[in-house]
This record gives structure tokens, sequence and C-alpha cells, in this order.
């Protein structure tokens, strides 16, 4: 009877053991997946700084080319609403660059901004009342228009007097991605890419 007592003591002591031994083995594996997660965790950091790198140039071009694109887009809208002005009002109507948003400058470069109204024959450089509407520009870049064409002036019938004008959108020093605003006598009004020499004297013209 004695011997039979005893016996159940065995498994108990083994069930010990087992537990003991299934937690160390258990801290073991714990100890290996955290050492595994920080490692992961390096090289996930440094595969994101090495894309971070390799995207970073893209993305700044991506930025230019969407400024140009507006400042692009903002020229051809200031033509065509000074050019509705005149068609709806029957009156000339002028835009004209600006360097204090109050009076039209005396130059081909427009990123400071614009102002645009009526005028007068007998003082066409300048508009005969408050401007109808004004806008700030683009101080980023460079608007330059035709040499020569410092206003532009529309007829009441909408055609645009004086030769052809082209405004040329880019940065300073950088040619690469300018744009252009084209009008015609006619009044018509588009944009498109810059040639190679639009482009080289925009980006050399300050």
């Amino acid at each position: 009877m004695g011997a039979m007592t005893a016996r159940p003591g065995v498994p108990r002591l083994a069930s010990l053991l087992r537990r003991r031994r299934e937690a160390r083995v258990g801290t073991k594996t714990s100890g290996r997946q955290r050492g595994f997660t920080l490692v992961e965790q390096i090289l996930v950091g440094a595969i994101v700084a090495v894309l971070a790198c390799v995207a970073a140039p893209a993305l700044g071009h991506l930025v230019v080319r969407n400024r140009l694109q507006i400042a692009q887009s903002d020229i051809i809208a200031a033509l065509q609403q000074t050019r509705g002005m005149a068609l709806q009002s029957g009156r000339r109507a002028m835009l004209c660059p600006t360097s204090d948003g109050k009076q039209c400058a005396d130059g081909v470069h427009w990123e400071a901004g614009w102002l645009a109204g009526g005028y007068r024959s007998d003082r066409a450089d300048q508009l005969d009342a408050a401007p109808a509407f004004a806008d700030r520009g683009h101080e980023r870049l460079v608007i330059i228009s035709t040499a020569g064409r410092k206003r532009i002036r529309f007829q009441a019938d909408g055609t645009a007097s004086g030769s052809n004008t082209t405004f040329t959108v880019c940065r300073a020093g950088e040619p690469d991605g300018a744009l252009v605003v084209l009008l015609s006598n006619a009044g018509r009004i588009y944009g498109k890419k810059a040639s190679e020499e639009q482009a080289n004297r925009c980006a050399t013209d300050r």
C-alpha cells in the first residue's frame, strides 16, 4: 500500500519538470522573435530611407511642373476674361503687368502680377479706372511676354491689337518644363509646351 501511495508523486514531478522545460523554451523563442522583429524594423527603416532619397527628386519635379501649369492656366484665364470684358462692354480692354498691384508696370515681366480694365486711346499705357480684376502672379517663376508687348489690348470685337503675343513661363535658370501661352490677333488663346529657344530665353531673362 505504501508503494502505491508514493506513485502519484512521480507524474506530478514529471509534469512540473515538463512545465519548467516548456517555460524555458518559450522564453528563448520569445527572445528570438523579439530579435528578429528588431532586425525587420531596421531593414524597413533603411528601405524607406532609400525610397525617400529616390522619390524626392521626382516629387520635386512634379511640384514644379504643377506650378508651371497653374501659371499657364492663370494667364489663359486672364486673357480670356479681359477679352470677355471687351466683348460684353463694347469697349476696349487691356491686360498689363504690375509690380505694386495698383498701376501697370513698364516691362515684359508678369510674374509679380497683372491688372485688367478699360483704357482710353489718349492714355493707352494705364487703365482709365480701378482694375476690373487683378492677380498676384507667381513670384517663384519667370513669366515674360514677347519683346515689346508690354500691354495686351483687346478691341470691342474681341480682336487683339498689334502682333501675335507669346507668354513664356519657366523657372529662373531652368528651361526644362517651360510652357507658353499664345494670343493671335484674332483673339485666339491657347497654351502649349515651349520650344527650346523660348525656354532658354525665359530661363536667362531676369
